[in-house]
């Protein structure tokens, strides 16, 4: 069964969703295996504009969607988000959305208490999007969470509810925060029971049918490698784990089944929050990649950070991640500009020692000073190219340097934030 497995190679918002939605014409199934409504994803189809936070990129292709259990869920972000794309003519029913019976959900308390922590941090705050991903994943390991099979017996939700609020209670009342009452949790998840678990289902048998039929399975990550909780920048992270390896415990598949992984990386690079950016930009370049590349999360609106590609970084999310390709993106952006910086390694220490890797703790990283390779750039436009012979000649070459720093081929060369603007030199199902 030839899959493919599309995850992020730098801190998140290299345009996987239009990468998703280009190769889910190639699929049978999409499946989304981590994160929460914390992650966007912009698809631009003809004249309609979909943001999406939770549904699989795939549905806007006629697609089956599936929300794996590594996803925590937020019922009525997910019911707002289904009304949504309604009213854009994309209907979403349990025909084309399957959601594992396994997933956690997110509760008002979960939002409620990120927020509260984040403001006690003050100057030292992460730069969450206050959704409340990170207090629901520790209620899924502290075995207290409250997951969609729960809607089916609310004797088993009451009961949980009763040591779920024991612990968030407590906590919001040492933050000064608002408490929640067990009535107001009970009436939301009685109100949510009828409308998602006609959504809910063993995915992992849908899943396992799928591999004995061989039909070709997209799985979608969220975030990137550089806010793994393990391996990115930490604390500076996600609360999940973004690498390829975790499509298999988040959807219910073995891990041979996971097929050839595909990183998306930006031509540039971008950060959105708080946390160590070696590359960033503070002056007029900096702010002009984020005018051109419309730089704006598509989930909190906040302005991206913005600097030049780090190509140590992205050879370290190659090697953690287990990506054998990569998708270049936003290549257009860099039209015009006549001189371009890559970044080749970082400066550490008082000595000056240069290393071409992120180190793990804060400190070093928050100093790590990068040491660039200068590069041409070119007059001609890549914008709307759909073949190699379209780009100017020192586009080409930026192109293969960055295939030999990052220790990858780029397979997929986006030019715009049209589906059918893609330079395809190898098919990942193909792998």
């Amino acid at each position: 069964m030839a899959n493919v497995a599309v995850i992020g190679a730098q801190w998140g918002d290299e345009g996987k969703g239009k990468v998703v939605d280009w190769l889910a014409s190639r699929a049978e199934i999409v499946v989304r295996f981590q994160g929460g409504h914390n992650a966007g994803h912009t698809l631009v189809v003809g004249d309609q504009t979909y943001k999406l936070s939770l549904l699989p990129s795939g549905l806007v292709r006629g697609k089956l969607g599936i929300i794996g259990n590594g996803v925590v869920l937020d019922p009525q972000a997910l019911l707002d988000e289904i009304d949504r794309v309604a009213a854009q003519g994309l209907k979403v029913t349990p025909d084309t959305l399957r959601i594992a019976e396994n997933t956690p959900l997110i509760l008002p308390v979960h939002p409620a208490l990120d927020r509260a922590r984040e403001a006690a941090r003050g100057a030292g705050a992460i730069g969450t999007t206050g959704r409340g991903i990170g207090p629901a994943y520790e209620d899924k390991v502290a075995r207290r969470a409250i997951r969609l099979c729960d809607l089916a017996e609310p004797d088993t939700f009451s009961a949980k509810l009763d040591e779920l609020l024991l612990h968030h209670n407590t906590l919001l009342r040492g933050l000064g925060a608002p408490e929640f009452a067990k009535d107001e949790l009970l009436s939301l998840l009685n109100g949510w029971a009828p409308r998602l678990l006609p959504f809910a289902e063993a995915v992992w048998e849908r899943l396992d049918e799928a591999r004995r039929a061989n039909a070709r399975v997209l799985f979608e990550g969220a975030q990137a490698v550089m806010l793994d909780v393990d391996h990115g920048t930490y604390p500076f992270v996600t609360s999940s784990n973004t690498v390829a390896g975790s499509a298999a415990a988040g959807a219910g598949i073995g891990p041979d089944a996971i097929g050839t992984v595909l990183g998306i990386a930006k031509a540039y690079t971008t950060r959105v929050g708080s946390g160590p950016f070696p590359t960033e930009l503070h002056d007029e370049v900096g702010r002009g990649l984020g005018d051109r590349g419309r730089e704006f999360g598509t989930v909190t609106g906040r302005r991206r950070r913005c600097g030049w590609f780090d190509a140590c970084m992205v050879r370290q999310a190659v090697k953690l991640g287990g990506i054998q390709g990569l998708a270049l993106t936003k290549l257009d952006v860099l039209d015009g500009m006549p001189q371009l910086r890559v970044c080749t390694g970082y400066r550490i220490g008082s000595r000056g020692e240069v290393v071409r890797r992120l180190p793990a703790a804060s400190g070093a990283q928050a100093a790590a000073e990068p040491v660039y390779e200068e590069m041409e750039g070119w007059s001609g436009s890549t914008r709307g190219a759909r073949s190699y012979a379209d780009l100017p000649a020192a586009a080409v070459k930026y192109v293969r340097r960055i295939e030999e720093l990052v220790e990858a081929p780029v397979v997929l060369l986006s030019t715009s934030p049209e589906r059918d603007d893609t330079i395809s030199l190898r098919d990942p199902f193909a792998d």
